[in-house]
């Protein structure tokens, strides 16, 4: 194990790049090093690094996944979306189409139970008119986001099913999508992110949505079923 001076410098270049520390990076940083610094590589690369999204973006995001999980204790994304420029009226906006998502189940079982009986009901339309009247205040673009995101939270795949068709016709960039879905994946699970990108690749397969060359291409490829599918 480490002395206790190679702990304390260990633990001072993490908070030093993040500005804080939690109690599982001292505990990783005693008992497993080499963990530490490829779960700090992997998280720089997840919530620090610049990818498409601007950072204001990223931070709607982040506030829609946080409340999402229940997540109390990463306060430091609230100053940083408002250091982003973010504003009352969206903190609103996101909080309004969370706590919607987090409903979705209200929506699930109308369409999986009652969709014979109300045959003029589109539940899946409403859905979205619903998502897009929660989000009022924010750009259309980030209340599709920040709804895929928090539907994934909640593994939810019928629900990202209709958030991602949503998205792709409202033309969201696939690049944004990819980024607001891939934040999910400490505090909403790799798991779920594993499920949420086959809910993805099998509405390209099956052109439920029109994507990019480079999409379809993802989709196409064969053998990334794991262990429980097919190989082909």
């Amino acid at each position: 194990m480490p002395s206790p001076d190679d702990l304390a410098k260990s633990l001072e270049a993490v908070r030093a790049k993040r500005g804080y520390l939690l109690p599982h990076h001292g505990l990783m940083a005693l008992t497993a090093p080499k963990l530490l610094e490829a779960y700090d590589a992997t998280y720089t690369a997840l919530a620090l690094d610049d990818r498409v999204l601007s950072h204001h973006d990223r931070e709607f995001v982040w506030m829609a996944v946080l409340i999402a999980t229940d997540e109390a204790i990463a306060t430091h994304h609230i100053p940083k979306f408002r250091n982003a420029g973010g504003t009352d009226a969206e903190l609103a906006a996101v909080l309004a189409v969370t706590a919607l998502v987090c409903g979705f189940r209200a929506y699930r079982f109308t369409h999986d139970h009652w969709r014979d009986h109300l045959p003029t009901l589109d539940v899946q339309a409403r859905w979205i008119a619903a998502v897009c009247a929660a989000g009022s205040g924010a750009d259309l673009r980030l209340v599709h986001l920040a709804a895929c995101a928090v539907q994934i939270c909640n593994a939810d795949w019928l629900g990202l099913d209709w958030q991602i068709r949503a998205a792709y016709a409202d033309t969201v960039p696939e690049a944004d999508l990819a980024e607001a879905m891939s934040i999910t994946m400490f505090p909403g699970s790799v798991p779920h992110f594993v499920e949420a990108a086959k809910v993805w690749r099998n509405l390209i397969a099956s052109d439920a949505v029109q994507a990019s060359d480079g999409f379809r291409a993802w989709a196409a490829l064969s053998g990334q079923d794991g262990h429980r599918g097919p190989k082909g």
